[in-house]
């Protein structure tokens, strides 16, 4: 089934500066679901997701938040929290004109999920939680982004070789996830110092108490072999929050290489958010 695709993008006035943000928006109807991608990487990553949703009928946006993709890159590491990502979230859900939304995201973008669902959760229908970073990743992820903060801070001549290495390489000629990992690498070294300062030093996830308040049905999809995305945070996280769901993938590749299985799991998840609301609607 084919379905309607075009890029839009917003603004954010915050002080002294107005920032840009790109998003593409697939399918239409009220039946919205909005994408994140994972650190540092391109919305494009949820492309294929994207799409098999909205061949199902539902309104799907994939968003790059500040400092990734094709949005705005600001070297101020006060610009980038999970926090403000939320935000930018909710600001995207006002622009669209989307009163609610099943928010997903993977890694990165699970996290920032989870901090909507907790600081506005009337916005929220539901979560699609890939690899979510709590308690059990920290060291994990201390070890695999201290190196990239310092090489941007202090020997920032290594980021831009590989940009330039990169960039030149047309994405149309390499395999789709090849592209993805040539759009991760093009990046700019004082906003990656950035963006990795700010999220080192500020809150990057809602706190336990919060996530077990959180009563928004959730399908939460853990990897095995994953430490900076343990197992254990997805399990975790399912437990706490009261309509959690937790879902194996059989490998960190699956939802990359053999999508299928998780693809329906997600379809039939986000269609499920949006019929039990209807139901409430009408019994209300």
């Amino acid at each position: 089934m084919l379905v309607s695709e075009h890029v839009g993008q917003f603004f954010l006035d915050g002080e002294g500066s107005r920032d840009r943000l790109e998003y593409t928006e697939y399918g239409a109807g009220d039946s919205w679901v909005v994408l994140l991608p994972g650190q540092l990487m391109p919305r494009r990553m949820h492309q294929p997701l994207a799409r098999h949703l909205a061949a199902q009928g539902l309104h799907v946006v994939t968003l790059d938040p500040l400092g990734h993709g094709r949005s705005d890159r600001p070297a101020d590491p006060l610009a980038y929290s999970v926090p403000a990502f939320g935000q930018q979230v909710v600001a995207l859900l006002d622009h669209l004109g989307a009163s609610q939304a099943v928010i997903g995201g993977t890694s990165l973008g699970a996290n920032v999920s989870l901090e909507v669902a907790a600081t506005a959760p009337d916005r929220v229908r539901g979560l699609l939680l890939e690899m979510p970073v709590l308690d059990n990743a920290l060291e994990a992820g201390i070890l695999a982004f201290s190196p990239l903060l310092l090489a941007a801070r202090f020997a920032p001549f290594t980021i831009t070789a590989v940009r330039r290495l990169t960039r030149p390489v047309p994405r149309g000629v390499v395999p789709f996830w090849a592209g993805i990992a040539l759009d991760t690498l093009d990046q700019r070294a004082d906003a990656v110092a950035a963006v990795v300062h700010g999220l080192f030093f500020g809150r990057i996830a809602p706190s336990a108490a919060e996530r077990r308040a959180i009563t928004a049905p959730a399908l939460v999809v853990g990897h095995g072999r994953d430490p900076i995305h343990p197992a254990a945070d997805a399990a975790m996280l399912a437990d706490e929050m009261p309509a959690g769901e937790l879902v194996r993938a059989r490998s960190i590749l699956e939802w990359r290489t053999s999508p299928q299985r998780l693809d329906a799991l997600a379809a039939d998840f986000c269609l499920g958010a949006w019929r039990s609301a209807s139901r409430r609607s009408r019994r209300a």
